[in-house]
Order: C-alpha cells, then sequence, then structure tokens
C-alpha cells in the first residue's frame, strides 16, 4: 500500500499530463526520429527569449548552474531540466532513506511516485519563478502584466520538457531527455568554443572565439596571431591546449568506465549456470562531481545575492561579507567573478593560460590546492552518501543477489556472508571513484578544456550510455530472440 506522503498527493496527479506509453512496439527508426524531434524542440526552445524581458544589463548570478541544469540564460529554458532533476532527487533520497516506502514492482505504486516527482517539479517550478520574479532577476520595474506573462512562459516551457522526457523514457524514443539535454547543451558549448567564426575580443578584426578556426587563421599566415597564441590564449579563450585536453580527458573517462570487477555467481537452482556481478571502477559515475557542483553552484548564487556588487546588504567593506565572497564583474560579460573570500575557493582557477599571461592573482597555487583539497573531499564524502541512499551499498546490492537466485561460488548463501564480501569493494570504489572524477573535472578546467570540467564529464557517460542504449535497441529489433536476454 503507497505511503501516506503518496496517498496525500494522489489528487493532485490525476490533473497533471502524461505522456502515454506506446500500445505497440515502436521500431528503432521511429525511436531515432522521436528522439531528433525532442531534441529539435528543445533547441528550439533554448533559443526562443522569454517575451517581456530586457536582461543585457542584468547580472546572470545563475550562470554557475547552466551546465548542470541545461539551461539558457533569458530563454525558454531559463530553468532548463532544474526543477525535473531536484524533484527526482528528493523523491530518490525520501525513498533510498526509507522516508516514504515504495513497491517499484506494483505498477499503481510506481505510477503515483512517478506522478507526485512530477507535482514537485511543477510546484518547484512555480516556487522559482515567483522567487525570480520577486528578486529581480529579470531586471527592475517589470510591469506587472509582464510578470504574469513570464510567469507562465516559465511554467510551461517546464511542463513541455517534463512531458518529453517522460515520452521519451516510456518508448518512444531512446534514452531520457534529461540526458539528452544536458549532452546537447554541453556539445553544443564545446562545437562552438571549438568552430566559433564570431571575434570575442573588442577591437579591429580580432581572431574568431573558436580554438580551431583560429588555429588555421593563424597556419594560414594572419600576422596579428602565432602559433603560441593560439596554443595558450589571453583571456581564457578556447584554445588547442583546450581541444587536446578535451579528447584526452574524452578518452580517459571511457577507458575508466570500462573497467570492472566482477564477482563470479552460481544460480542456486541448477548446478553449472554460472554467472557474473559486475562492479565498474566507476562504481557511482558522475554523481559525485554532479552533486558537489550543484552544491557549489547554490553557495555561489546566495554568496552573490549577499556579498556581490549589487547586493542590498553591502554599504562600503563590510570584514563579514568579504569572508562570503568579493565579486568583480568579468569584462564585456553579464557574469560576477569571486577574487577573495569563500566564494573563491568554490570555483575552479581560472587556468594556465591566467598564468602564462599574467592575469591570474598571487594566490593562483594556493587557490588551486585549496579548491582542489575541498573538491576531492566533497566528492569522496557525497558518493559515500550517494551509494547509501541510491540501493547501491553492500547490504542493497547482497538482496538483490538473493533475490535473482545467485549466491557467490564458495561461499553461504546468506545475506550477512555476501554483504561482507561486497563491502571489500564497494568502499574502495566508491572512494577510488570520487578522486578519479574530481582530479579529471579539475585537469579539464585547469587546462582549459572546451567546456567546463563538469560538463565534459557529463557528455562523455551520457554519450556512452546513449551508445550502449543504441546498440542493445538495435540488436533487439534485428534479432528478437535477444531482446529477453538485452533486458527489452
Amino acid at each position: 500500500m503507497p505511503s501516506k506522503f503518496l496517498r496525500l498527493f494522489r489528487p493532485i496527479t490525476r490533473l497533471m499530463p502524461e505522456a502515454k506509453a506506446p500500445d505497440r512496439e515502436v521500431s528503432f527508426k521511429e525511436k531515432l526520429i522521436w528522439t531528433a524531434v525532442v531534441l529539435v524542440i528543445y533547441l528550439i526552445m533554448s533559443n526562443v527569449p522569454l517575451f517581456g524581458i530586457n536582461i543585457e544589463e542584468q547580472v546572470d548570478y545563475f550562470y554557475w548552474m547552466r551546465v548542470i541544469l541545461a539551461s539558457q540564460r533569458g530563454r525558454l529554458t531559463e530553468f532548463g531540466i532544474g526543477p525535473i532533476v531536484t524533484a527526482g532527487l528528493v523523491m530518490q533520497l525520501l525513498v533510498g532513506s526509507k522516508i516514504i516506502n515504495v513497491d517499484m514492482s506494483d505498477p499503481v505504486e510506481r505510477g503515483l511516485f512517478s506522478g507526485v516527482q512530477k507535482v514537485m517539479a511543477v510546484l518547484l517550478t512555480i516556487a522559482q519563478a515567483i522567487a525570480y520574479l520577486v528578486g529581480g532577476a529579470f531586471g527592475e520595474g517589470i510591469p506587472v502584466a509582464n510578470q504574469i506573462i513570464i510567469f507562465f512562459q516559465l511554467l510551461f516551457a517546464t511542463i513541455i520538457i517534463m512531458m518529453m522526457d517522460e515520452m521519451l523514457q516510456k518508448g518512444w524514443g531512446i534514452g531520457s531527455g534529461v540526458s539528452l539535454f544536458i549532452g546537447a547543451n554541453v556539445a553544443g558549448q564545446i562545437l562552438w568554443n571549438a568552430f566559433s567564426f564570431f571575434p570575442d575580443q573588442s577591437g579591429d578584426n580580432p581572431p574568431s572565439r573558436g580554438a580551431i578556426i583560429a588555429f588555421f587563421e593563424a597556419l594560414l599566415g594572419r600576422k596579428d596571431i602565432t602559433m603560441g597564441e593560439v596554443f595558450i590564449r589571453e583571456n581564457s579563450l578556447p584554445s588547442m591546449l583546450g581541444v587536446f585536453t578535451t579528447i584526452i580527458i574524452f578518452l580517459v573517462v571511457v577507458y575508466f568506465e570500462s573497467m570492472r570487477i566482477e564477482i563470479p555467481l552460481s544460480y542456486k537452482g541448477y548446478s553449472g549456470f554460472k554467472g557474473k556481478y559486475p562492479m565498474k571502477l566507476m562504481y557511482v559515475s558522475n554523481i559525485p562531481v554532479i552533486l558537489v557542483q550543484a552544491l557549489y553552484a547554490n553557495v555561489l548564487f546566495f554568496a552573490q545575492l549577499l556579498a556581490g556588487p549589487n547586493s542590498r546588504f553591502r554599504d562600503g567593506n563590510d570584514p563579514f561579507l568579504d569572508l562570503i565572497g568579493v565579486f568583480v564583474e568579468v569584462p564585456d560579460s553579464n557574469q560576477l567573478r569571486p577574487i577573495r573570500g569563500l566564494a573563491y575557493y568554490l570555483t575552479p582557477p581560472q587556468g594556465i593560460s591566467s598564468i602564462v599571461y599574467g592575469e591570474a592573482g598571487d594566490f593562483i597555487v594556493l587557490h588551486s590546492i585549496i579548491y582542489l583539497a575541498i573538491f576531492l573531499v566533497l566528492c569522496i564524502l557525497l558518493g559515500k552518501i550517494w551509494v547509501e541512499v541510491s540501493g547501491l551499498a553492500p547490504r542493497d546490492i547482497a538482496r538483490q543477489i538473493l533475490g535473482s537466485k545467485m549466491q557467490i561460488d564458495g561461499f553461504r548463501s546468506s545475506e550477512k556472508v555476501i554483504e561482507k564480501i561486497l563491502e571489500r569493494y564497494i568502499p574502495a570504489l566508491t572512494v577510488i571513484n570520487g578522486i578519479i572524477v574530481a582530479a579529471l573535472s579539475f585537469a579539464a578546467d585547469f587546462l582549459g578544456a572546451l567546456g567546463s570540467g563538469t560538463g565534459l564529464l557529463l557528455m562523455v557517460g551520457i554519450m556512452q550510455n546513449f551508445a550502449e542504449t543504441i546498440a542493445k535497441e538495435a540488436a533487439s529489433e534485428q534479432y528478437p530472440t535477444l531482446s529477453g536476454f538485452l533486458g527489452k
């Protein structure tokens, strides 16, 4: 029976829009088409400005959240997948910590759980939209009529994104909409930083922003830009070092994702039937770095509101606010960059280009060491917490193995025994996973990878998952007898 928490939302869930599951077998080709249609709709929404706002003079307080939320400032995707991911994370934590009980094998409870998650996403959207409007994120003095229009634009845009995600997950497309939108957003940033023909500097005929385009401009004899300047560029512009870093990080992540430990299993019902339980070296994948960056983004958001140059609380020099952060405006940008305080040590170092061109502060080495140390510790701690609340702990895996009528060769078929064996591996894998993703994200940011370190890690993981899903879909359509074996 569903918990009281879920039953409380039952009347509201009936009002929520729902994407119906297909009542027939959807072909692989049709899934590709629907996935492409959803992606095109998202890209169009990402380029349609919100009606009724003027953001040219406003500071982008949410800049640090854009990558993990697949959002675009001042567009219909202003909130991106934020409300959906936040609602899913909250529900996952409630279930994992046993605050609410849900039997996912029961279609009724599973459907109610999904409906409550959608209700929470809508409520979060409403709260966030009101906070944006009241807090002046879209500017001051917006007429009430425009505020109402902006509110409904944000609400309906989130509902559309939520429906597209549900549509793909229910079998009309491939993978999930959340992953698709994040991957598309990061891939777009990488392509823009690599191949943009538009200049990103003032002056007469400046070089193009795109690293590869600037490289060919220097190669073809443009005299005002040298090969050395293209390899490491001023003002943290995309460089060829960033291109090579992006390729290397991509290959390293793919290599680590393929490494795994396999525990031999045997079926209790039939002697001689063997199997393996694989545990990847990247046991919790990119989850730790996502959680840390989400934490950082929220801290930086509130730090800008409290201690930024436009803060209502700042009146001259305030030592307490200076401890939170001292911000300066980035030239030719609507962003604030911390230069001192706690916020300074929660942002990635400006990178190797700032050292080469003397743009870095006096504390760049100390900044790098403290940032990396905090980042490593938080990735490990949040990775461990995620293992405990998401059903990946040794006791949960032991129950899964016993529930599938399997046992570990040479050991008694007992949950406690299997849990003890798994405890030799899972805690160590979680720590190693946290160290790897933290180190790779830091290296990508410091060396100027195209797109942020977190974004690059997310895109690699998403691409790998999509490749595996596409291969599985294609194989099951070509060989229908394999569908059951592939879990379809």
